[in-house]
């Protein structure tokens, strides 16, 4: 595992901060699409922003006029640098309250990808790295441990992020 490094440039969470609550008025929801991307040994891809804590499923937010699917493949490959080769298969829709009331986040499983090697975006996406289902960093969102443990057999579905 890699040591956690900074957040990201000051200014730019300062911007985000100040920007969401103008962002959120001028939607009633938001919907984004998280990929849970897995290989061969059942180690899960996570993501750690610049401009939030925490390790998180690579993804983001779907735009006007883009399907799930789209919105998916974009962000996977905007991220990441991965393309899913089999069929993206929803694993759950769930409600995240936690920033805003009206947000939702449908989660894919992905097992079948390519990844350009190394890749990821910089600006945006400070680390990017493949973990042991059980052996996620500390500093991973709790509604991300959730999703491992449905996902592995450990828990249930629930319905909130």
């Amino acid at each position: 595992m890699s040591a956690e490094r900074s957040r990201g440039p000051i200014a730019t969470r300062l911007v985000t901060a100040m920007l969401r609550p103008f962002w959120r008025m001028r939607r009633g929801m938001t919907l984004g699409a998280q990929g849970v991307v897995i290989d061969a040994s059942d180690r899960v891809l996570l993501v750690r922003h610049s401009y939030r804590p925490g390790w998180w499923f690579p993804g983001g937010g779907v735009e006007w006029g883009e399907t799930l699917d789209e919105a998916l493949a974009r962000e996977l490959e905007e991220e990441v640098g991965v393309t899913p080769t089999g069929a993206p298969v929803l694993h759950g829709m769930y409600s995240n309250g936690t920033n805003f009331p009206g947000d939702h986040i449908a989660v894919f499983l992905i097992r079948e990808w390519t990844r350009r090697e190394g890749y990821r975006q910089r600006g945006e996406i400070a680390e990017a790295e493949m973990f042991a289902a059980g052996d996620v960093p500390a500093t991973t969102d709790p509604g991300t441990r959730k999703r491992l443990a449905e996902i592995f057999g450990k828990a249930p579905l629930g319905p909130k992020w």
